[in-house]
C-alpha cells in the first residue's frame, strides 16, 4: 500500500475537482481537507485492492453532503450582492455558473464520472438509481452545459466583437 502523502499527492487534485463541482468553490477546500482527514484515520484498515480513489470520491461525497447541510442551516448576510455578468467571469467561475445550473443529480454525477474517473455503476451506487439513469443524468447535464457554454460564447462575442 502506497504511503498515505503519495495517496494525497496522486489523487488530490481529482478530488478537488470533484468537490468545487459538488459544493463550489467557497466550500471546496474545506470539504477537500475533511475528505483526505477521514481518509487518513480510515487508511490502515483500507484492504490492500481497494479502489483508492472511488474509496476518496465515496469520501468526498459524504463529506460534501455534510457541508451543503450545514450551509442550507447557516445564514450568510450581505450588505450588497455583487453584480458579476457572464462576460466578467473567468473561465472556472463559467464552469462553475453552468454546473450550478444543473440538478444536483446531474452535478454529482458528471462530478464523480468525469472528475472522479469513476463508471457509471459505482457512480450510481452513490447517488443512487442504476448505472443507465446515471447516464442518462450526465447526458442530460452535458446536454444542459453544452447549450449554457453555446449562450455564454453567443454573449461573450457580441460584449466583446
Amino acid at each position: 500500500m502506497l504511503p498515505f502523502d503519495e495517496v494525497v499527492t496522486r489523487h488530490g487534485p481529482a478530488i478537488l475537482r470533484v468537490c468545487r463541482a459538488v459544493v463550489g468553490y467557497a466550500d471546496a477546500e474545506d470539504v477537500w481537507s475533511e475528505t483526505f482527514l477521514a481518509a487518513l484515520r480510515a487508511y490502515p484498515d483500507l484492504p490492500a485492492d481497494a479502489n483508492v480513489e472511488a474509496w476518496l470520491v465515496t469520501i468526498a461525497k459524504r463529506k460534501g453532503i455534510d457541508s451543503l447541510r450545514a450551509g442550507a442551516r447557516r445564514a450568510l448576510p450581505v450588505e450588497t450582492i455583487p453584480d458579476r455578468g457572464v462576460h466578467d467571469a473567468e473561465p472556472d467561475d463559467e464552469l462553475m455558473a453552468a454546473l450550478a445550473g444543473l440538478t444536483r443529480r446531474q452535478r454529482e454525477v458528471i462530478a464523480y464520472h468525469v472528475l472522479g474517473g469513476l463508471p457509471y455503476a459505482e457512480v450510481a451506487e452513490l447517488v443512487g438509481g442504476t448505472a443507465a439513469a446515471a447516464r442518462r443524468a450526465a447526458a442530460d447535464g452535458f446536454a444542459t452545459l453544452r447549450r449554457t457554454y453555446a449562450a455564454e460564447s453567443d454573449l461573450r462575442e457580441a460584449h466583446h466583437g
